[in-house]
This record gives structure tokens, sequence and C-alpha cells, in this order.
């Protein structure tokens, strides 16, 4: 058993309540995580199981943006912002801000983890949907701040 107290030094966010995305949810952006204050950030996308068969053609883009106001958001491109956990679909940012792609029915029910190492104040994942998506997928979005410079409220 560790004696390491991660607990009272991480903060966590609610970004994207869960719900049951689909294409009514096309685009749907997740609240902006704040790191004013700390000095790490991650970023984490839920999925569970599409209703769905997912496909090229029936899809889901897993896209990192960051902003200064929490207003005008814009697609992380640079690779060098992004820290990409070692799920096997997650990849540094492409030319689009694309981290992951939710494309094949062994894909969904999955975590995606982004580390953001930007300057901007905030940071988010965005999901955008392609094709139709009738019946949806689970899904919710979480981020942790750590190493604040006071403590945090968990």
């Amino acid at each position: 058993m560790t004696a390491r107290d991660l607990h009272s030094n991480i903060k966590t966010v609610q970004l994207i309540d869960p719900i049951v995305g689909n294409n009514t949810a096309e685009g749907t952006p997740a609240a902006g995580l704040d790191t004013r204050g700390f000095d790490s950030a991650e970023l984490i996308g839920l999925f569970g199981d599409s209703g769905d068969t997912l496909s090229g053609a029936v899809k889901i883009d897993v896209i990192l943006e960051d902003s200064d106001d929490d207003a005008a958001y814009a697609a992380v491109t640079d690779p060098n912002v992004a820290l990409v956990g070692s799920d096997p679909i997650a990849a540094a940012p492409d030319s689009s801000g694309i981290v992951a792609t939710i494309d094949a029915p062994a894909e969904d029910s999955r975590k995606i983890r982004v580390g953001y190492v930007g300057s901007k104040r905030y940071a988010r994942l965005r999901y955008v949907f392609t094709g139709t998506h009738t019946n949806g997928i689970p899904i919710a979005q979480l981020g942790l701040l750590s190493h604040g410079s006071a403590p945090t409220d968990g």
C-alpha cells in the first residue's frame, strides 16, 4: 500500500455530464477545464458501448481544443501540446486537432486520456459525430488538475 496522498492533491471537474451522444449532440463541446492555479491538466473522455454499428462512415472524432477566454476555442494541432495515454486508438493531434477516432465496435467502451501542456488557460475535448447515430453512445468527460498553488477541493 502506498503512503502517498494523491486524493488531496488533485481537483476533479465534471466537464460533460453523462449523456447518450448521437447526431443531436453533434459537436457537443465539453465545458472548458480552467487550468488557472494549476500546473498539470488531464482530460478524460469516457465512452460506453455504442448502440450503433461503428465504421468509417459512422464514427466519433475526439478533438482537443484550447482557449484563452473559455469562449473562442480552436483545435490544438501542435503535437507537443498533448500527452496521449497508452490507448491504442489515441495519438498526438493531427492537423484538425483529432486525438482519437472511434470507428469500430472494438473501439467503444473505453477512456481516452489526454494531458494538456499548452499555454492557454482552458482546454477541453469535443466529440464530433459522423454518420447516423440513431441509438447513440454513452459519453462523459472528466478533467483532472494537479500541482496547484492552493489546496484542492476534489
